[in-house]
């Protein structure tokens, strides 16, 4: 079952991201020990936020996946520069944006992942999330 966005305060959201951060290369650990978490930015659509990590993502595949989201959704919104941080036993992901984005404290949020990629949706948009994750696959082959 997908996570659920929650509050950290000052009106600010995040989500639980462990598996999915694990997943998508923006967490590395070796012997126990967190060796990186990633610097990422998030990109903020209709129903859809996109986590990029900034240091394994090449421009030209970011401005490919943003350009793909933007035309899919019809829409863009203001989202920020973030990183992974630990949260309890596990990974999380502020999510700037997510207010413009159509989510709110409680929505689950089913994650999909691809190499240094998260893609979060509303639920019953997992088929854009499926061809985002596709587009990214495609670009590291």
């Amino acid at each position: 079952m997908p996570n659920a966005i929650k509050s950290t305060g000052a009106d600010a959201v995040a989500l639980q991201v462990t598996r999915e951060a694990r997943d998508a290369g923006l967490v590395d650990e070796q012997d126990d020990d967190i060796t990186r978490l990633a610097p990422v930015n998030v990109y903020a659509f209709d129903d859809l936020l996109l986590v990029i990590d900034r240091d394994r993502v090449d421009d030209a595949d970011v401005v490919e996946l943003v350009t793909a989201a933007a035309e899919d959704t019809g829409s863009i919104y203001p989202g920020a520069r973030v990183s992974i941080s630990i949260r309890g036993d596990g990974y999380q992901v502020p999510l700037p944006g997510a207010d413009d984005a159509g989510f709110t404290v409680g929505d689950t949020a089913p994650t999909s992942t691809a190499p240094g990629v998260l893609v979060i949706v509303r639920e019953g948009n997992e088929r854009l999330a499926r061809d985002l994750r596709t587009v990214r696959e495609e670009q590291v082959r």
